[in-house]
């Protein structure tokens, strides 16, 4: 059997009723640090270790928090997908299939503050397709193809292993959708999308330099129903 996309059995107790208490007021200290100039890393690693908190936990704190600047920047760039008939999205490939392979292994996901929703998959550069795989790539073509986008351009990381099968899928699979596409594996996908009009990502950097973005996971989110936690 294979394990679950983003699965840790710990997260039953990581993410407790109990533990997101303290998590959110960890949270709020570590917002505090980063709104006054202090660096992330360094702010969750002070925090952390007062809490006494697991690294997974440290990564969702992480991951959810923005400061005041970052989260006024992301809602002003921000586009409802009712806004995006006839026009060209951009994807962060890797980061919006592998962020819906866990919602649909129903792994932990996190409802982040700046709206985005990110998982805890941390996969490091290794990636294998896995049986939720195709079901992400259909939701996902299904969404675009229900906004009426005239094209899809999808960016995968050259580095990342097995880039070039989830390339072979997406194709395949693209094939039958009415917008053009059009699926790049290469390097340096994060820059490629800085200036960028429509982007489908929830990379904090990404989000931070394009010139606008779409939250289509969480679109996908409400339309299977699947739940988030909150750790702010």
């Amino acid at each position: 059997m294979q394990a679950k996309r983003g699965f840790v059995p710990k997260d039953e107790r990581y993410f407790s009723p109990t533990a997101l208490e303290t998590l959110r007021t960890a949270a709020r200290h570590v917002k505090y640090l980063i709104d006054n100039g202090y660096d992330l890393k360094q702010a969750s690693t002070f925090v952390g270790d007062h809490y006494q908190l697991a690294e997974r936990q440290r990564v969702a704190i992480m991951r959810s928090v923005a400061t005041n600047d970052q989260l006024a920047g992301r809602r002003a760039k921000e586009v409802s997908i009712e806004q995006i008939g006839s026009s060209e999205v951009w994807i962060d490939g890797f980061n919006a299939i592998i962020t819906l392979e866990v919602m649909l292994a129903e792994s932990t996901l996190l409802s982040c503050m700046d709206g985005a929703i990110r998982d805890l998959a941390s996969l490091r550069g290794t990636y294998r397709l896995i049986p939720e795989t195709t079901d992400a790539a259909r939701l996902l073509f299904d969404v675009l193809q229900d906004a009426r986008v005239q094209a899809v351009t999808i960016l995968l990381d050259q580095p990342v292993s097995n880039s070039g099968r989830l390339r072979g899928l997406l194709e395949d699979m693209g094939s039958a959708y009415p917008f053009s596409l059009d699926v790049r594996v290469q390097g340096g996908v994060d820059r490629s999308l800085f200036g960028k009009e429509h982007v489908i990502s929830s990379d904090s950097l990404v989000l931070d330099r394009c010139a606008s973005w779409i939250n289509l996971t969480k679109r996908c989110m409400e339309l299977r129903d699947r739940q988030t936690i909150r750790v702010w």
